[in-house]
């Protein structure tokens, strides 16, 4: 029994360094990973029959000693295929993967505003993936798995969502809910975790082990990564930045809270702000747009909302930077298309309040990217459990 485990995480290590590496041969395998030649040798021939990766001859075409061209493995793209999902306020958006994680298709869907409950928007999101789908001419039972990302306290271990401003309900188990109505397996996490798992993928984060994104949306939202791993806590719900207290009963927060960082820096804050000072606006970006020209047109009241908005930032940023001092903090979402959170005096603001050492602080970077990004984040999640089943049970059927 102990040596059935022991090959399976053997396979997985192998499947996820060919992964990772994109080609890769044998010998080097054996190398990086610290697994036997012999057993490099007998594993990926079953991964080849399994037919979860295949060979490729070297691009530099030399021959090996026996005369037969050398190959390098690379993972079977038709293999298994992925699904990625991302709701927000107003869209749900998608991306289609192979299991390369070569993007496939994308789509997006329009939501209604508001909270939905449970049962709606699970049609929703099943509704959105079966057109996706249909895009490659499939049908979602062809997928072997979906990523699922949403705002709000997630329980990733138990696809369960605490709470959400998607839904109408609390301590819902969504992913369970989901993969009935689906008939795929589904893996729910927080959107901020699968923008960090973007960036760890696809994007700056890749190569890095530590480093931390903050997302700036409808609400505000924080994914770590230490060791390589998304960062969750022991209940599950930890990193939620947005929800960190930076006043004693300050204003109200979505979460029926008072005090929280977002309740002065997200989108509904700032629009609330300027409903006020401004009067109202038919769009979200407009209003926005609208209170940040007159800050910087010098008007006292507009300049006052975006200033505090801006040290409320700052603040929390240092508290980031003094609790787990991180390599890299990426700042992401809608909310970049604004420069008021990172601002050069806003970044002078945290630098200031933190720690100082006789050492460079962390680099804070800008990656202003769309939706898709995040749904290509949630299919990277559900890549990796996808990889774990593969690794068990060899060739996964779709349902």
């Amino acid at each position: 029994m102990a040596f059935g485990h022991q090959r399976e995480d053997s396979r997985l290590i192998l499947l996820r360094e060919i992964s990772q590496e994109g080609r890769i041969p044998r010998i080097d395998l054996a190398e990086r990973t610290g697994i036997s030649r012999a057993t490099v040798t007998t594993i990926t021939a079953d991964l080849l029959r399994d037919g979860l990766i295949e060979e490729i001859p070297r691009e530099d075409g030399v021959a090996g000693t026996r005369g037969r061209p050398r190959v390098d493995l690379k993972i079977a793209g038709a293999a298994h295929l992925v699904a990625g999902v991302k709701v927000s306020g107003s869209r749900i958006s998608l991306v289609l993967m192979d299991f390369e994680g070569s993007q496939l298709a994308d789509h997006e869907v329009p939501l209604g505003a508001g909270r939905h409950s449970p049962a709606a928007l699970a049609g929703h999101i099943c509704d959105a993936v079966a057109e996706l789908a249909a895009k490659i001419g499939i049908d979602t039972a062809q997928i072997s798995g979906v990523g699922v990302g949403l705002a709000g306290t997630i329980d990733a271990g138990a696809g369960a969502v605490h709470w959400s401003p998607s839904l109408n309900a609390r301590n819902v188990d969504f992913a369970a809910l989901l993969a009935e109505r689906m008939g795929v397996p589904t893996y729910l996490d927080n959107d901020a975790n699968l923008v960090a798992m973007a960036e760890k993928t696809f994007g700056l984060g890749r190569g890095r082990s530590d480093f931390i994104v903050v997302t700036i949306e409808a609400g505000v939202g924080m994914g770590i990564i230490l060791g390589g791993e998304i960062y969750r806590g022991t209940r599950g719900c930890g990193a939620e930045f947005g929800h960190t207290k930076v006043q004693l009963e300050g204003a109200l927060c979505r979460c029926g809270q008072r005090g929280c960082l977002e309740a002065y820096v997200a989108e509904y804050a700032l629009l609330r702000e300027a409903d006020t000072a401004l009067g109202p606006d038919t769009t979200l970006s407009g209003q926005i747009a609208r209170l940040l020209e007159a800050a910087k047109a010098g008007g006292p009241t507009a300049a006052s909302i975006v200033s505090r908005a801006g040290r409320m930032f700052a603040m929390g940023l240092a508290n980031i930077v003094n609790i787990f001092d991180p390599e890299l903090i990426i700042l992401a979402g809608e909310q970049m298309q604004f420069d008021y959170l990172y601002a050069d005096e806003v970044i002078a603001e945290m630098r200031k309040s933190i720690v100082q050492v006789d050492a460079a602080p962390p680099e804070v970077v800008i990656h202003k990217w769309g939706n898709l990004m995040w749904a290509r984040g949630a299919a990277a999640y559900a890549l990796e459990f996808v990889q774990e089943r593969a690794a068990r049970e060899g060739r996964v059927d779709a349902a």
